[in-house]
C-alpha cells in the first residue's frame, strides 16, 4: 500500500521528491530543487538542474563527469555531519558504487535514514570499487525493494566471477572475444577490478563510457587495474581472447559487430530470473548486481532497529507484507527511481 505522509513526517513526498521540511532540502530528487542531497550518481537519483549538490566527496567527479563540471558541489565524508536548518545530515556507506551513501537526518532527537540504493556483501564478496554497507541506527527507514522477492538471493561475487572468468577461457580456446555487458557505473567497475588480473586468459578492453568512469574512480583513490580503451583504432583480428567490457546499449550494434566471432553475455541481477537471459538475447547470463538480495534487504533492514519502514522503488508489496508480518509499520513511497532493468546507457 502507499502512504500519504504525516504533516509532521521528518521525510516527506513531494512532487519533486523526498523532502525534509525543517532542513529545506530534498534527498535525491527527480525535479530540478534549491538544495538536493544525492546518495549516489547514478542518473535516477542525481538528475541535472539542482542549484546546489550535497553528497560524499568521492562521487564528485562521478557526478561532474555526468551532469556537467560546473555544478554547485559540496562534498562530505562518511560519518561527517552537518547542520542543514534544524536538521543533523551525515552520510554513511551504501556499497553501491563509489561514494554511495545513506543519508541519516536527526531532529530533535528523532532519526531517519534514507538508503538510496545499497548492496550488503555476503560471504565470499570482496569489492575494492567502493565502500561496504554499513547500517545505521534508526527510528525510520526509507529502503530501495529493486530485487524484493524471496527468488532474489545472490551467490558469492567471487564465484560468479569465476564463472565468468571460465565462460571468457572457453572463448579464448575457441577462438572468440568475450563480450560482457553490464551498467557503466559501478558494475563495470567491479568487473574491470575482478577479472583484469595478472592471471586472466587474455587482455581487458573497455568500451569509452566504461573508461570515462573508471578515470573518476582512479581520481578517487581506486585502484582499477590499467586495461585499453576501445577506439577506431583497436584491431580485434590481432587480439586473441579478448574480454570487452561495455553497457548494454553496445548489443546488436556496428561498435559489437567491429569485435569480429565473439559470444556476448549480460551481468544483472535479472538474470536470476528464468527465461530473462532469453529475452535478453545474450548466449549467457551472469547473476552479479549492486543491489541487496532478498536476505540483504532484511538484514539491513533488522540491523538498523527500525520500527517504521518505507519502501520505494521495486517490488514493494512483498516486502511490505514480510515486514507487517514480523510485526513493522511498513509502508509505500511512490517515487521516480528507476533499476537496472530500465537503465539507459549511451553506446558511444
Amino acid at each position: 500500500m502507499t502512504a500519504a505522509p504525516a504533516r509532521d513526517d521528518l521525510i516527506q513526498r513531494r512532487p519533486e521528491g523526498l523532502y525534509c521540511p525543517p532542513g529545506g532540502f530534498f534527498i535525491d530528487p527527480w525535479r530540478p530543487v534549491a538544495r538536493a542531497v544525492i546518495t549516489h550518481a547514478h542518473a535516477d537519483h542525481a538528475r541535472w538542474g539542482h542549484q546546489h549538490y550535497l553528497a560524499h566527496r568521492d562521487a564528485e567527479g562521478l557526478m561532474r563527469s555526468r551532469l556537467g563540471e560546473d555544478i554547485a558541489f559540496q562534498g562530505l565524508g562518511y560519518g561527517e555531519s552537518l547542520q542543514i536548518g534544524d536538521v543533523r545530515v551525515s552520510l554513511h556507506p551504501a556499497g553501491h558504487v563509489l561514494g554511495s551513501a545513506q543519508v541519516r537526518v536527526e531532529h530533535r532527537g528523532e532519526v531517519w535514514v534514507v538508503s538510496g540504493d545499497y548492496f550488503v556483501s555476503g560471504a565470499g564478496d570482496v569489492n575494492s570499487t567502493c565502500a561496504p554497507f554499513e547500517p545505521v541506527r534508526c527510528e525510520v527507514f526509507i529502503t530501495e525493494s529493486t530485487f524484493g522477492l524471496p527468488i532474489y538471493r545472490w551467490a558469492p561475487q567471487t564465484e560468479v566471477l569465476a564463472e565468468m572468468r571460465a565462460w571468457w577461457a572457453a572463448c579464448a580456446a575457441e577462438g572468440r572475444h568475450a563480450l560482457l555487458m553490464g551498467y557503466s557505473l559501478g558494475k563495470a567497475q567491479r568487473l574491470v577490478a575482478g577479472l583484469a588480473t595478472p592471471d586472466a586468459p587474455g587482455p581487458v578492453l573497455v568500451h569509452s563510457a566504461v573508461a570515462r568512469l573508471n578515470d573518476a574512480y582512479r581520481a578517487a583513490g581506486v585502484a582499477l587495474p590499467a586495461v585499453e580503451t576501445v577506439s577506431a583504432d583497436t584491431s580485434f583480428k590481432s587480439l586473441r581472447g579478448a574480454l570487452v567490457i561495455a553497457p548494454p546499449a553496445v548489443q546488436g550494434s556496428r561498435w559489437a559487430k567491429a569485435l569480429g566471432q565473439h559470444s556476448d553475455a549480460f551481468a544483472s541481477g535479472w538474470m536470476r530470473l528464468r527465461g530473462a537471459r532469453r529475452r535478453r538475447g545474450v548466449d549467457r547470463g551472469f547473476v552479479f548486481s549492486d543491489h541487496a538480495d532478498w536476505p540483504g534487504l532484511l538484514a539491513a533492514i533488522r540491523d538498523t532497529g527500525a520500527r517504521r519502514v518505507i519502501v520505494t522503488h521495486g517490488d514493494e508489496g512483498a516486502l511490505i507484507r514480510h515486514l507487517t508480518e514480523q510485526g513493522l509499520q511498513a509502508e509505500a513511497f511512490v517515487t521516480e527511481y528507476g533499476d537496472e532493468a530500465h537503465g539507459v546507457e549511451a553506446a558511444e
